[in-house]
């Protein structure tokens, strides 16, 4: 498959576009490993426990940018 240059098309033309492919993609046939399941499980229960640390997303951002 080849991609075009989306270099023409606006921010929004390209959020649009990957909509319409993300919403192509056919849910029934994505497949969890048992493995990904089980961390999933033990990630929302260590999270339903107060297990886990949450960041807001300019505490994420501000991050990012110390360790550059």
């Amino acid at each position: 498959m080849e991609i075009k240059n989306l270099s023409k098309y606006s921010d929004a033309e390209k959020i649009l576009l990957a909509e319409q492919l993300w919403d192509s993609v056919s849910k029934d046939d994505l497949e969890v490993s048992d493995a990904a399941k089980r961390e999933l499980d033990i990630r929302i229960q260590n999270l339903e426990e107060g297990k886990t640390e949450l960041y807001t997303w300019d505490e994420v951002k501000a991050h990012v940018r110390s360790i550059r």
